[in-house]
């Protein structure tokens, strides 16, 4: 009975304990310093060492329940402290052009899954920084834009041959609302003298194209991972909801069901109001791509398209006609900037614009 009592007693404290220790640690956690991969040619759940196997005491807690005694919190934050080390050594960088996100490599031969709006467009250059500032090349692979997954390759034989540290993979077909993860990242943007950022927090829900944190993501962070408590990867960051504790990442199971499509390039689908706009009308039936009316407030507006405006170039892709440039606008990404080359009258013209989206779609 004096047992239950002081229970009873110290409970609010230690959930207050609880609250600030997990605000402390996402403030103090730094990358380690880890080496090791084992080779392994695709997705495997026995790869990687982010893997830490929680302690018996723990138990109740990896199925969501909050800590219960001091020690008990204890051996959490010291979990999850195992967790962001290992995880920062798998956790890139991913630049391309002047947009950045993040990623996460997953097998030995340097396979990295990050967001599609991150990845953009298949076979796209990426330069991929390392937890230690190293720079490294990669390409782009496939995109599953109905979730927004993913896939990027680091080139062959960028590091001496030496498998790449990377990601126990996990599931997310069992994941539960109230469990507890670690989301990794580079929020704002990479800082070799911040490092790898950890945060803790919990699963609020979990959807057939997205599991709900409260782990708070900014811009930079998207495409990085979301780890459970023993190290295994659950997820991928994908964009932030209409609140500040809504942040939606791409389950890691859609990446598995998807993968021999991504690793052969294939890039299909809109994630659900994020269907790119130019924001231009033409006929389909012309022999070129001229601009009939522009769209007030779309990005053509803002960058200056007027009717009459004949568009050649389109990015990398030549246009012929007003199909082309839809098909041409259909292949980018809300967000990422396209260079223009348009005729106006007897003026070649060379426009920067930056798709838009239709929350409609």
């Amino acid at each position: 009975m004096h047992a239950k009592k002081m229970r009873a007693t110290r409970g609010p404290l230690v959930r207050l304990l609880v609250l600030g220790r997990v605000l402390v640690l996402g403030l103090l956690l730094a990358p380690g310093s880890w080496t090791w991969a084992q080779e392994s040619p695709q997705p495997s759940t026995a790869a990687g060492r982010t893997f830490v196997a929680a302690p018996a005491e723990l138990e109740p807690v990896l199925d969501g329940e909050t800590p219960e005694s001091l020690e008990q919190l204890s051996a959490m934050e010291q979990q999850q402290r195992q967790v962001a080390r290992l995880a920062a050594a798998c956790t890139v960088s991913v630049q391309i052009g002047i947009s950045q996100g993040c990623g996460v490599i997953i097998t030995g031969d340097g396979y990295i899954l990050t967001a599609a709006h991150v990845a953009m467009r298949a076979d796209r250059d990426v330069t991929i920084t390392l937890a230690d500032g190293r720079e490294v090349a990669g390409r782009t692979l496939g995109l599953n834009r109905e979730v927004d997954a993913g896939l990027i390759k680091l080139k062959s034989d960028t590091d001496d041959g030496k498998p790449w540290p990377h990601a126990t993979l996990g599931q997310s077909a069992d994941l539960e609302p109230g469990m507890w993860c670690v989301a990794m990242g580079h929020p704002g943007g990479y800082e070799q003298s911040r490092g790898v950022v950890a945060r803790v927090g919990r699963i609020l829900a979990v959807r057939h194209g997205a599991i709900v944190t409260d782990c708070a993501l900014i811009g930079g962070d998207s495409g990085g991972p979301l780890f459970n408590l023993e190290g295994e990867l659950i997820g991928v960051h994908s964009r932030i909801g209409n609140d500040v504790a809504d942040n939606l990442h791409v389950p890691v199971d859609h990446y598995d069901r998807s993968w021999d499509r991504l690793v052969t390039a294939e890039a299909w689908g809109f994630l659900p109001g994020f269907r790119p706009v130019l924001g231009v009308r033409g006929a389909p039936d012309t022999t070129v791509a001229e601009i009939q009316d522009v769209i007030p407030g779309s990005p053509a507006a803002a960058a200056g398209l007027k009717s009459g405006d004949v568009i050649e170039r389109f990015g990398d892709v030549n246009i012929s006609d007003f199909n082309s440039l839809k098909d041409a606008v259909d292949d980018t990404m809300p967000g990422e900037q396209i260079r223009l080359r348009l005729r106006r009258g007897a003026s070649v013209l060379r426009v920067i614009l930056e798709i838009g989206r239709d929350p409609s779609s």
